[in-house]
């Protein structure tokens, strides 16, 4: 049965196979884990997605190759947690992430590659964003209320991303409420356990399951 378990394409540090890895722990599927290096990718992922782009999800004889889709793919399996109960301004919200947000997040993090923007300006316009989150969270725990959701942890992992670029800096802005939701996902054992090391997949190696069991 092992051998038929839906195999997840993923890279550690990407975001976008992060909010994917969240969903797949979350829903308690078990998928066949092959960690590859962006620099150096496998030919058979290239083979089952030739826009080589991470997380990529095969599932017999279904490909899905959108972070959201693989996050759904899982949910819809089995949602323990209700992250799909959200009104559609959570879909929004993480439209907003991975549309304006994220661009702003690549004019800031890699401004050396944009010499024609300032990246001032972009931190700004990421803080647009940042500044709406912190509103919402001012109000509630989490950002569409009470309870987690879907939204906050499609989001999560590129809020840390765009932290990770100075954050000193982000934490003299005042955003107090979306800082204690940042590191309160940091120092979970859900982030801890997604983000566990594994050596880059080759061909006949062990399959590597996840999520791994918990210990005790």
């Amino acid at each position: 049965m092992m051998a038929d378990l839906p195999i997840l394409w993923s890279f550690r540090r990407c975001p976008y196979a992060m909010r994917a890895r969240l969903a797949i722990q979350s829903s308690g599927q078990r998928v066949a884990l092959r960690e590859i290096l962006l620099k150096d990718k496998p030919a058979l992922f290239l083979a089952t997605s030739p826009k080589g782009t991470v997380p990529v999800l095969q599932d017999a004889d279904t490909v899905i190759e959108e972070s959201r889709d693989v996050m759904l793919w899982a949910l819809g399996r089995n949602d323990p947690e209700g992250w799909l109960n959200m009104p559609d301004d959570g879909f929004a919200l993480i439209d907003r992430c991975d549309g304006p947000f994220k661009m702003a997040l690549d004019h800031t993090k890699y401004a050396v590659r944009y010499p024609d923007l300032h990246e001032a300006d972009a931190r700004e316009e990421a803080m647009v964003f940042l500044r709406d989150l912190d509103a919402r969270l001012q109000e509630n725990a989490f950002l569409m209320g009470a309870n987690r959701t879907m939204a906050d942890m499609a989001i999560l992992p590129f809020v840390r991303q765009f932290a990770n670029t100075d954050r000193a800096w982000l934490d003299r802005q005042g955003l107090k409420p979306l800082t204690l939701w940042l590191d309160d996902f940091l120092h979970s054992e859900r982030f801890q356990r997604i983000m566990t090391k594994y050596p880059p997949w080759q061909e006949g190696q062990d399959q590597v399951i996840f999520p791994q069991p918990t210990q005790g």
